[in-house]
């Protein structure tokens, strides 16, 4: 009897010190049991992602109407895949090694003063002093709801001069979208054509600009296109720019049905600019429903 009252009080000893020695719950790192992995190797880098939106005429549903899922939708499902990435990485950290920013652009700014204010209040930052579990999950629903604004408003306005993506490469990326100490990604929204009535520039075979016209004209349409292209340096004019820290993903890639290889060659003028920009890690996508890219959006952000 007396040998089975010490054992009560052994065991009792040992239960109140291995309690008394659990460490302190970290409560965003709990919640990293919800999240599901689609990827191999995830990335616990400080991120900084940028997404670009291309406002042209690309989002008029009466002038490219798709019953499937009209083009304007489609970018912001993908917009809310990004939002969700970043949030979804984020729960996946230790308080302490919190670091990561996400923003957005519209190039040229909406004239709307009211508009880009709200585009402001996009610019997110949470490190280990400010992020909270309930501030992280605003972020989604935040990017949600003001781009769905966004394109309202430009559809309604019904205005379109186009998207000066090149001037947006040329003059702000690296100034707003590349920080050391970061894994600085750039999501590209856009059917791969560059038009805006400002930045229409052409020197030999080299344009700032792209669209079904100047593919036809270069005769880029023929089944030797590819051999055409190189043969005679076809391609964006070069911006001679460093991006060796930043990773483009390219998203809503439409080409014009007119051409069988429009596709084909619109992703080419992509891929030679982006190379010739040193750009080390890039992905080229055609418009598809979201939850076919959603994949395509989270192992790029997220995976090494």
């Amino acid at each position: 009897m007396k040998t089975y009252k010490l054992i009560i009080i052994a065991l009792g000893i040992i239960l109140t010190y291995s309690c008394s020695n659990k460490k302190e719950k970290d409560p965003v790192a709990e919640v990293s049991k919800e999240i599901s992995s689609t990827s191999k190797k995830k990335s616990k880098e400080n991120l900084n992602i940028s997404i670009v939106l291309d406002l042209s005429d690309r989002i008029n549903p009466k002038k490219y109407p798709e019953p499937s899922m009209e083009f304007y939708q489609r970018d912001l499902g993908y917009i809310k895949s990004v939002a969700k990435t970043f949030e979804n990485h984020i729960r996946g950290k230790r308080i302490n090694k919190i670091n990561d920013k996400i923003q957005l652009f519209v190039e040229p700014a909406p004239s709307d003063s009211e508009l880009n204010d709200k585009i402001a209040t996009l610019k997110t930052q949470f490190d280990k002093t400010s992020v909270t579990k309930e501030e992280i999950l605003k972020t989604a629903k935040k990017y949600t709801e003001i781009c769905n604004n966004i394109y309202e408003t430009a559809i309604t306005d019904d205005k379109y001069v186009g998207s000066d993506i090149r001037g947006f490469f040329k003059n702000k990326i690296q100034d707003y979208c590349v920080e050391e100490g970061y894994k600085n990604v750039v999501v590209v929204l856009t059917d791969g054509y560059v038009y805006h009535k400002d930045n229409l520039i052409r020197e030999q075979n080299r344009t700032s600009y792209l669209v079904p016209k100047t593919i036809r004209n270069f005769k880029l349409n023929k089944g030797n296109w590819k051999e055409e292209f190189q043969s005679k340096d076809y391609g964006f004019l070069p911006l001679h720019k460093n991006l060796e820290n930043v990773e483009v993903l390219v998203l809503g890639v439409n080409p014009s049905k007119m051409n069988p290889y429009e596709e084909d060659v619109i992703k080419e003028y992509w891929k030679k600019w982006l190379t010739e920009m040193n750009v080390k890690k890039f992905q080229i996508k055609r418009a598809d429903l979201p939850i076919y890219i959603n994949d395509v959006i989270n192992d790029f952000i997220l995976t090494n």
